[in-house]
């Protein structure tokens, strides 16, 4: 099997990022959301608060003893949603092969894209830096060979860090790693683990599997092989696409929008060669047109156009005219789509980078 390269991203304190982020006299205050009410919990707090001790689901009356001058405000789940789903748009823009694990964290698989070098790490900090721009959050990143790793990489130098374990450092990460680290490893299981002598994932190898599955069971497998730095789960897609579509971010910006309208020809024979290879689809609801000016600004517009069965660049044309207004901004991405007219065509978008 070809090595895996997989990204977890996790944003940092999510709620009280989105909070700070709009309210920004709450940043430099020790900042708790939920747990005003009497017997409320926090639900998270930002960096100044956990020095203090505050941690998420501790009662509020604590993190208040903890922390006099803490700040408390209530969910907004809303809000949290929203960024959320823009935090997921742009993860998607890099590839189909996404799984969330919450509003804030979530799995890519990026073995097969070839954007940035087709280097997971340039990837990584890509979608760090357009996150922090787009969304105005920051998010921590891990670079791994599995799913298991990536998860502990990126949470290897929060806040807003970014850790890479490239495959042939595995047996060395994994060697002094304490077992607490593995999934599945609770207080419980820690604890029999360290009267077995055993405290990091080395000593758990050399114990062997054996030994671990007498002790364990299956689950005693199942650690051995994180044990080992191994994790074959893959990334599983349960979100179902709306739309089909290509775009192109250019390394160096396209000038006007006369460049714009060179690049569109090949857009549009990838996106139907992206279609015909998809076979039959629903049928077509909508086109539309996205893009990306240089200072990172992002426009999409979308026309019903219902009885286009392969569209054309003349079909696009219309869209491209009324979204440009000024000739002569530089563009830095440029893509085209469809949207289906219901949600039961499978999950389809196919990367460009010059």
């Amino acid at each position: 099997m070809p090595q895996r390269k997989i990204i977890h991203v996790d944003c940092d304190c999510f709620y009280a990022a989105v909070e700070m982020r709009d309210d920004p006299t709450l940043r430099d205050v020790p900042l708790a959301v939920g747990g005003a009410e009497g017997r409320g919990v926090v639900t998270t707090c930002n960096y100044r608060a956990r020095a203090f001790g505050v941690r998420s689901a501790m009662p509020g009356s604590e993190a208040r003893r903890l922390c006099p001058g803490l700040v408390t405000v209530p969910l907004d789940m809303a809000r949290y949603r929203a960024a959320s789903q823009q935090v997921m748009a742009i993860l998607r823009e890099m590839t189909d092969l996404v799984e969330p694990l919450s509003l804030d964290e979530a799995f890519l698989d990026v073995s097969d894209i070839t954007d940035h070098r087709g280097s997971a790490t340039l990837m990584a900090r890509y979608l760090r830096e357009r996150v922090r721009q787009e969304v105005g959050i920051t998010i921590s990143a891990g670079v791994a060979p599995n799913k298991f790793l990536a998860k502990i990489a990126s949470d290897w130098r929060k806040p807003d860090g970014l850790f890479v374990i490239t495959p042939e450092q595995v047996p060395e990460f994994v060697e002094s790693l304490p077992v607490e680290k593995l999934f599945g490893v609770g207080q419980v299981t820690a604890a029999k683990l360290h009267s077995m002598g055993v405290k990091t994932c080395g000593d758990m190898q050399l114990l062997g599997v054996d030994t671990l599955i007498e002790k364990f069971g299956k689950q005693g497998y199942r650690l051995f092989e994180m044990a080992a730095g191994r994790d074959e789960r893959p990334v599983i897609v349960s979100r179902v696409a709306k739309s089909v579509s290509v775009e192109r971010t250019f390394s160096q910006d396209l000038p006007d929008k006369t460049a714009c309208e060179t690049v569109m020809p090949a857009l549009v024979a990838d996106l139907n060669l992206r279609l015909a290879r998809k076979g039959r689809q629903k049928p077509i609801h909508k086109l539309f047109v996205k893009i990306r000016y240089s200072d990172f600004s992002t426009h999409t517009l979308e026309r019903v156009r219902e009885s286009v069965a392969e569209p054309e660049v003349a079909d696009y044309q219309p869209l491209l005219d009324e979204l440009v207004t000024r000739a002569d901004r530089p563009v830095r991405l440029l893509g085209v789509g469809v949207r289906f007219r219901n949600d039961e065509a499978p999950v389809t978008q196919l990367r460009l980078f010059d």
